[in-house]
């Protein structure tokens, strides 16, 4: 028998039964979109963050306090940031980073009749420099505001929607922060979010103003922020800033210190980390459709070896070879798996452009995800057709023929 000849007959007998051929691959159909889908959402929230994270400033190090430890015990000893740090790490890197402590926390803010509550940020100038904050309307403090104590804020770019005043019109006007009056010098450009900040629903205002008029003077530093030019040098300022802080800290070589430094990638690598093993772990129960799929293939391959099992007999007294017949099941039951995996490829693609259009979710179709489930679903196909396959290449001509 001819591959083609075989080929067309393994297609008529699916087209013979095809509602049954259709629920049959119903359990892959169902796999195939779980996966897509799946794997869609995961890649897409890795890429979401990314762009989020990149939003927040390149080559940005991010110190914050933390306890220290002897022999593997934390201790309430631990020491806080303070501006005199940052001062230290301004002064002592030769130039190599960008520096700007931070304080901040949530206060209420009002103008006229309009009240909103902010997340206010007590930093340095350079901190606009260092997340790409640039301003739309008015201008920046500078450092003789820091060193006055000056009450001067920027706004985020929906702070004055929230206040009910256009920009334009707010830059010179006085808010009251925590309570206190605050002139408005500038309103920053739309950022949108990045990562863990909304830069612009914030409100910053001098690091010093914040310490010592709004928060109070004993309020401790949130972290301190410091710009590398080049990615190439982000271990030299690891190793500069662990040697200026374990000096400003008194802590000896070999003690643990009592900060902790952390890179904006390292959030992007350790929140992908977490991203791939949720979706590895959805896309695997997920996988189990295809299995119970399969399972299901093998079962009608059986129950359609056996109601074929004459046509069969008929075949084989006409010359059909044991390999024909075993080539013709195999093409069925790869034929329902590759379709039921295009179907459910289609399903899932349809199903993540859905979930994007209605929730707004991000979701990311990798091709090679939807070729290694096409893939897969062949393989699925071949494995559980190869028992049916085989066992009707071995049914006895004889017997055959004279089954009812």
């Amino acid at each position: 028998m001819l591959i083609r000849e075989i080929i067309w007959v393994a297609l008529g007998a699916i087209r013979a039964n095809i509602l049954r051929s259709i629920l049959t691959t119903l359990g892959i159909i169902i796999g195939v979109s779980a996966v897509i889908a799946m794997v869609a959402l995961g890649e897409g929230a890795q890429r979401t963050v990314e762009e989020q994270i990149s939003r927040m400033g390149t080559n940005v190090l991010t110190i914050r306090a933390d306890q220290r430890r002897f022999g593997g015990v934390s201790t309430a000893d631990t020491e806080d940031l303070k501006v005199e740090d940052a001062e230290a790490l301004r002064s002592g890197s030769a130039g190599l980073l960008t520096i700007s402590p931070e304080i901040s926390n949530r206060v209420q803010l009002s103008y006229l009749r309009w009240n909103s509550n902010n997340q206010v940020r007590g930093v340095w100038p350079e901190y606009f420099g260092m997340y790409n904050l640039n301003i739309e309307h008015g201008e920046e403090f500078d450092q003789g505001h820091v060193q006055g104590r000056r009450r001067v804020a920027v706004l985020g770019f929906a702070v004055p929607e929230a206040l009910g005043t256009p920009a334009p019109l707010l830059v010179g006007k006085t808010i009251q922060v925590r309570g206190q009056p605050f002139e408005v010098v500038g309103v920053l450009e739309e950022k949108g979010d990045a990562g863990f900040n909304r830069p612009d629903q914030d409100v910053y205002i001098p690091t010093a103003t914040a310490q010592y008029r709004v928060f109070g003077g004993r309020a401790r530093l949130s972290s301190i922020f410091a710009q590398v030019p080049t990615p190439e040098a982000m271990d030299q300022a690891y190793g500069e800033i662990d040697r200026i802080l374990r000096r400003e800290h008194r802590i000896r070589p070999g003690e643990d210190v009592d900060f902790q430094i952390r890179n904006s990638s390292d959030l992007v690598e350790t929140f992908n980390a977490t991203a791939q093993t949720f979706t590895l772990l959805l896309a695997g129960i997920a996988g189990i459709s295809l299995l119970v799929g399969g399972i299901g293939i093998m079962n009608i391959m059986l129950v359609s070896v056996t109601e074929r099992t004459r046509e069969i007999g008929v075949r084989k007294a006409l010359g059909a070879t044991r390999k024909a017949i075993l080539f013709q099941f195999l093409i069925e039951a790869l034929v329902l798996c590759v379709m039921g995996g295009i179907l459910g490829v289609a399903a899932g693609v349809g199903g993540a452009e859905i979930l994007t259009r209605t929730q707004g979710w991000d979701t990311a179709v990798a091709p090679e995800i939807v070729m290694g489930a096409v893939a897969f679903s062949a393989a699925i196909g071949l494995f559980f057709g190869i028992w049916p396959a085989q066992r009707a290449a071995k049914l006895d001509p004889i017997d055959a023929l004279r089954y009812e």
